[in-house]
């Protein structure tokens, strides 16, 4: 299939592994494709540091490295990728029109596949020093922090990998749960060997990121049984607690969410505007693993595919 005018055939809303795979099978049947990227190419598999279960990589693979042959197998078949923040989507006769960096874009069809992003504390000094000792990826910002003590919030997966990640430069690490660590036994067990380089605090709440001038330099937290508080000398945070579907631009669209914001769909990942579709992690009912993610973009590619069949015929 090609494009005979000035609306494109398929149109991705994300760049990360699920808007990857499914470019690679589209482009691959000849279905022009553009996918447009608002942060990182690669998504947040791109910002972690080691992917341990990706199939295929029996060592396992830095998640950059990942996301660049993810990118360059799709652009070897002839998707294009631009950088571009789509602020609005709906339907318009036959055609799909989004709004993209304050320009209209016109699609026969749409796959969304935006991902999710960081949840913040949302407590006094977490804005305020935002990328100045505030940090939400560890690959992009650990190395500012050689021969630094840091914190590290959130006791899940994420939490503590990074935690552990984070020992390649810091010093210490405290490491605060609001509850019990949640992270695998796995990991957990790993966690006891690194007793010296990590000091894990349960029970307690991130009250204010606390600076001296313009640095970071200590984190108030509450004991979540007694009410007391303390500070805990840092010279900077990390913040690990859990994703927000990157959904806010579909207001008025038609599409459906589900109650944390994540995309509704039928079995063939269509939703409930004809022609949009979903993949990856923003879908509902995702199961949030990069080979997922991977397989839904494979599997609404093929939908995709038929949907335009279909309408052209």
């Amino acid at each position: 299939m090609t494009n005979n005018d000035n609306t494109h055939e398929l149109v991705v809303i994300g760049a990360g592994p699920a808007a990857l795979a499914a470019a690679i099978y589209t482009t691959r049947e000849e279905i022009e494709t553009v996918l447009y990227e608002k942060g990182i190419v690669g998504g947040l598999a791109a910002t972690t540091d080691w992917i341990d279960n990706y199939p295929g990589y029996m060592k396992g693979i830095e998640g950059l490295r990942l996301a660049d042959e993810l990118r360059g197998q799709a652009e070897r078949f002839g998707a294009k990728i631009e950088f571009g923040d789509v602020t609005k989507l709906e339907r318009q006769g036959d055609l799909l029109k989004l709004r993209v960096d304050n320009k209209d874009v016109t699609a026969k069809a749409v796959l969304i596949a935006t991902g999710s992003n960081y949840r913040k504390l949302g407590v006094p000094g977490e804005e305020e020093y935002y990328a100045q000792g505030v940090h939400y990826c560890a690959t992009c910002d650990g190395a500012f922090y050689a021969g630094k003590r840091l914190v590290v919030v959130g006791g899940g997966n994420s939490g503590v990998q990074e935690a552990m990640f984070l020992t390649r430069f810091a010093t210490h690490i405290d490491l605060l749960v609001r509850s019990d660590l949640r992270a695998s036994e796995v990991l957990q067990r790993k966690l006891e060997t690194m007793k010296d380089k990590i000091t894990v605090h349960t029970n307690v709440t991130v009250e204010e990121i606390v600076a001296t001038g313009k640095s970071v330099s200590g984190v108030r937290v509450k004991q979540r049984a007694t009410g007391e508080e303390h500070t805990i000398e840092t010279d900077g945070v990390f913040v690990f607690i859990g994703l927000l579907p990157n959904t806010t631009f579909l207001a008025g669209s038609g599409v459906e969410l589900d109650e944390v914001g994540l995309i509704k769909s039928d079995t063939n990942l269509q939703t409930a505007v004809p022609g949009v579709f979903v993949a990856g992690d923003v879908r509902s009912h995702a199961t949030m693993q990069i080979a997922s993610a991977v397989g839904d973009g494979a599997t609404a590619a093929l939908k995709i595919r038929e949907y335009l069949e279909k309408q052209e015929g």
